[in-house]
């Protein structure tokens, strides 16, 4: 049987729900009580529920978009003539986008398909990248994603500081000179 189409209304206050938890998540990431996001949307916490009836699940429906973004430049990434370039490339958009993104490390960690595609992804392109040399052949994609998931950790954490382009840039350029081979 099909889903009824949600009232003028109750589609508003849905979208309401995500804008808020879109905006709390990137700058807060998965830590932030619904309660808090309800008051953001200027909802009630039971419309909340209505929607959404876990964090995890309202997590999902706001990362689910910016992971497949990911995914789509990922995609794109692995047809390009240089594959160490496309690797260390899609690097540095992570790096980017952690700056203002908070919510990335929790993106790239909670169980989901989407995840999942974007672990895929990103073993194809540490593949071909090992395939010339340009990655080191002792890797896995299960390594990257720790190194990811520290990096990501570390950067957020608000005992070092404030996060800033320089720190991502730099952070990120010293976990991509640890992942060279000796051709890249």
């Amino acid at each position: 049987m099909a889903e009824r189409p949600l009232r003028a209304d109750a589609r508003r206050n849905r979208e309401l729900v995500l804008k808020a938890a879109k905006e709390v998540f990137a700058a807060s990431g998965f830590g932030v009580p619904l309660d808090e996001i309800a008051a953001r949307a200027g909802v009630g916490p039971g419309t909340v529920y209505r929607h959404f009836p876990t964090k995890e699940a309202l997590f999902e429906a706001v990362v689910t978009a910016q992971v497949q973004d990911l995914v789509a430049g990922a995609r794109e990434r692995a047809g390009d003539e240089d594959p160490g370039a496309a690797f260390f490339g899609f690097l540095a958009r992570l790096g980017e986008q952690a700056v203002s993104k908070r919510d990335l490390t929790d993106a790239i960690a909670v169980p989901s398909a989407v995840r999942e595609e974007l672990h895929e992804v990103l073993g194809e392109l540490m593949r071909g990248a090992q395939r010339v040399g340009a990655v080191r052949a002792d890797l896995e994609t299960a390594d990257v994603v720790v190194l990811l998931k520290g990096v990501l950790a570390g950067l957020h954490d608000s005992s070092l500081g404030e996060v800033s382009a320089e720190r991502a840039a730099r952070l990120f350029g010293v976990l991509s000179a640890g992942l060279r081979g000796s051709g890249g």
